[in-house]
């Protein structure tokens, strides 16, 4: 038989006859049935329904699950056991997992090591950067910590404070803490070659990302130039098709490229009249630790030291093609910011790349055999479970919610942050989610509504969806987690269901968490 979705409320029975044509009760509507708050019960659920029925979403599916925090009971249930997409609500549970497995204050370290030997100013080995999974390594987002040439200028002092002049070997970036593909095979092609669909290395840097800049051309479709880029990647190759748009029209423009490959093709469009004339995309880098070695060799040939080899990328699935001694002498340790200070840009930011680390260094913490993002995935899912946490219809493939094949319930995401309510990590995990019409990705959301600074929580979009979780707390004072998810909506009807979701919202704030 089909699962039947439960919700709370006190329905006269005709009322009550009405929703059974949808809906059979469950126990959890018999205990919820004299809830002091029924009457806002009724109003919240009336807006789901009258949303599930209309225009936007009936062909579609809005799922809903509230759930109080102290115990985990389930107060309102809405085909809340349906596996549904999550997009990026899911880095809820990947920055929830990695706090609550890591702690708080865990810091990612990034090592500058050789091998060999040094004699009269000349190193004969290799030089390594050898990464941990810090995806935050020469970022810009943080302050008092090293951007990327930031980062390259303090590893440079560190080889010349060790008296190196000349390096008779290579520069070699080390990401071989993770051996396999690291990124998750159900990512669109579409994403890949784009900022946002950066591939996992253990040796992340500038968030494996860099910047194409295009000259457009003087008039509507004409072609465009590729000036140049930022940082400098002169390794690789573009087939340049994007043409000129009218002006205002914003970025059109898609990169295609895979991890590994050289060579990347630039499609879409490009407006008119941007200042100076040029207009940016952001791209990912094919091979970040290759970049990391690239980058490091340019800045020290520039500070006068020779090295007599290109440089090298090991690990990420690329075959160990340099003989590489067991012992190495550390040079210099780079420590990122704490993990709390990088989950809080992970969910204000919904940067893809942090959570795909989480992911991996939670799980290899949980399980040292962990080799692959589905070991991963499966570590994360015994975590939970082990939490009392019902699991049924999880099925994530990533941890970002970038993969389109992904889905969880409603009721699996109000389970885990019911539980991470209870660890001793959780109000640092609370602080990291955005709130309702004020700050992150939900900042425009129900601006000068009740909801407005009384919820937290993360958003989640790609085609066709729109998710947001998080917690939120009742007139009486109860934490509640809450969790909606809207699938397959009907296209073009994207304003109907920002201003539906602001009413469950508003809705959901004039709730009470006691029985």
């Amino acid at each position: 038989m089909r699962s039947i979705p439960r919700f709370t409320a006190y329905l006269s029975s005709t009322l009550l006859a009405c929703f059974l044509i949808h809906f059979t009760p469950t126990p959890a509507l018999s205990q919820a049935a004299h809830s002091a708050d029924s009457l806002a019960t009724q109003h919240l659920m009336s807006l789901v329904e009258s949303f599930q029925s209309g225009p936007a979403t009936r062909f579609g599916t809005v799922a809903l699950s509230v759930r109080r925090v102290r115990d985990g009971e389930e107060l309102i249930g809405y085909n809340a056991r349906m596996s549904l997409p999550s997009a990026s609500t899911l880095k809820l549970i990947t920055t929830a997992t990695a706090l609550a497995v890591l702690g708080s204050n865990y810091t990612y370290t990034t090592y500058l090591e050789y091998d060999g030997t040094i004699k009269d100013s000349v190193l004969t080995g290799n030089l390594y950067i050898r990464g941990t999974g810090d995806p935050s390594l020469g970022s810009w987002r943080f302050t008092n910590y090293y951007d990327l040439q930031a980062l390259l200028k303090s590893w440079s002092e560190a080889v010349k404070s060790a008296g190196i002049r000349k390096i008779q070997g290579m520069v070699v970036g080390d990401a071989s803490l993770y051996d396999d593909l690291t990124t998750p095979d159900t990512w669109p092609f579409g994403d890949l070659g784009n900022y946002y669909g950066a591939s996992l290395s253990a040796l992340n840097i500038n968030e494996n990302l860099f910047r194409v800049f295009f000259r457009p051309g003087k008039t509507v479709g004409a072609p465009t130039t590729v000036l140049r880029t930022d940082p400098a990647v002169p390794y690789l190759t573009f087939r340049n098709t994007v043409t000129t748009d009218a002006a205002n029209t914003g970025d059109q423009v898609n990169i295609y490229g895979v991890p590994f490959m050289n060579q990347q093709w630039l499609t879409g469009k490009a407006p008119l009249g941007e200042p100076a004339n040029e207009f940016s995309v952001k791209g990912s880098l094919p091979d970040p630790a290759y970049f990391a070695a690239y980058a490091l060799q340019n800045q020290l040939v520039q500070e006068n030291i020779t090295i007599s080899s290109p440089p090298v990328s090991i690990g990420g699935g690329l075959p160990t093609n340099i003989p590489i001694t067991s012992k190495r002498i550390v040079l210099n340790q780079h420590k990122s910011p704490i993990l709390s200070e990088l989950v809080q840009q992970t969910n204000f930011q919904s940067i893809n790349l942090y959570a795909e680390a989480f992911l991996r260094t939670a799980a290899l913490a949980l399980n040292k055999n962990v080799k692959s993002t589905s070991a991963s995935l499966e570590a994360l899912i015994a975590f939970w479970k082990s939490k009392g946490v019902n699991v049924d219809g999880f099925r994530i493939r990533d941890g970002s919610g970038l993969s389109t094949v992904g889905a969880l319930t409603a009721d699996n995401m109000t389970g885990i942050l019911s539980a991470m309510g209870r660890e001793k990590t959780f109000p640092q995990f609370y602080e990291t989610i955005p709130i309702v019409g004020q700050t992150g990705t939900v900042r425009s959301l129900a601006r000068g509504t009740a909801a407005a600074g009384n919820i937290r929580a993360k958003s989640g979009s790609i085609e066709g969806v729109r998710a947001y979780a998080g917690y939120f707390t009742a007139i009486d004072g109860e934490q509640m987690s809450f969790c909606v998810l809207v699938n397959k909506f009907t296209p073009g009807q994207s304003r109907t269901v920002t201003n539906e979701l602001e009413k469950i919202f508003v809705g959901l704030v004039g709730l009470k968490g006691s029985n």
